[in-house]
């Protein structure tokens, strides 16, 4: 979204001198994925389904959701009603696309065999919701920043659509994943520079937060979790995908074409292609990881 953006690049300008005569490890291994322009400056929440589809949200304009087919075709998948923004998008066990809706404070639904769009949440309170995971249970956890202030709440939207609200004291809570055992929760908060790591409690709530790992300088959006537990990571501006493993260590970093990465997921055939959204492409580059990814 447009003040993120404008927020991420401002605090990342901050670091650029030292970045500039600084070493790197990151390798540059990626490949494009559609022309740039396909999308918008907007594009976020990749996301792909059993068939191996990639979604991401606008698609040629705000408030759509595009489809990549496996064949390399796209094109417009769904326009979500009017007010309506997507942002996060993950897909439950029954097959069914939930988005995060921040300009409408709203978790949508969408029946992917009609493509009706229900609410499945609605939280006025809530800032926005900016990205969403979900647990093996069927629990949603939505990240909610309040970019203007550098502030940040964590939310929990059960199967029945309940909301509780987690916690509201944090900074700007940004990329979310839960680990491939279900028992984690790890949340960022972009202009802390933070990754925090939650136990994750039978009813779905939260207990001994801790620090997971610190980064300096650039700004984190997107995560996602390998089969192994190691976590991908966004480096905003800095255009690389972070990879950390279990113990919170960082063990590599992936040099993109792109500077601005918004998030990652899984997918291809063996759920090892790994596809970025690229904010300043409006388009995916893609790599193969190690491990697969955990959904």
């Amino acid at each position: 979204m447009k003040t993120r953006t404008m927020f991420l690049t401002i605090m990342s300008c901050l670091f650029v001198g030292l970045a500039a005569g600084a070493q790197t490890s990151a390798q540059r291994e990626t490949a494009d994925l559609l022309p740039e322009g396909t999308f918008t400056n907007g594009i976020e929440g990749p996301a792909t389904d059993k068939a191996g589809n990639l979604y991401a949200v606008n698609y040629g304009k705000e408030g759509t959701i595009g489809i990549v087919r496996p064949d390399g075709s796209h094109e417009c998948f769904v326009t979500l009603p009017e007010g309506s923004t997507g942002n996060g998008i993950r897909f439950n066990k029954a097959g069914d696309m939930l988005v995060a809706d921040y300009t409408g404070h709203n978790i949508l639904k969408v029946d992917m065999q009609t493509k009706a769009i229900s609410t499945y949440a609605h939280e006025s309170r809530m800032n926005q919701p900016n990205d969403i995971a979900l647990a093996p249970g069927g629990n949603l956890y939505a990240s909610d920043p309040d970019w203007p202030n550098q502030k940040g709440q964590l939310w929990l939207i059960t199967p029945d659509g309940k909301v509780t609200l987690l916690e509201n004291n944090m900074g700007t809570t940004n990329g979310i994943d839960v680990s491939p055992d279900g028992k984690k929760l790890y949340v960022n908060e972009s202009a802390q520079l933070k990754v925090w790591v939650y136990d994750i409690k039978p009813d779905g709530t939260l207990k001994n937060k801790r620090l997971f790992h610190t980064f300096e300088g650039f700004g984190m959006d997107g995560i996602r979790c390998d089969v192994k537990g190691n976590l991908y990571l966004c480096r905003y501006d800095k255009g690389t995908i972070a990879v950390i493993n279990p113990k919170g260590k960082l063990i590599r970093e992936i040099q993109l074409k792109g500077k601005k990465p918004s998030n990652i997921t899984f997918g291809g055939p063996d759920n090892r292609r790994c596809y970025v959204t690229l904010q300043d492409r409006g388009c995916f580059e893609t790599f193969t990881a190690e491990h697969p990814g955990r959904e």
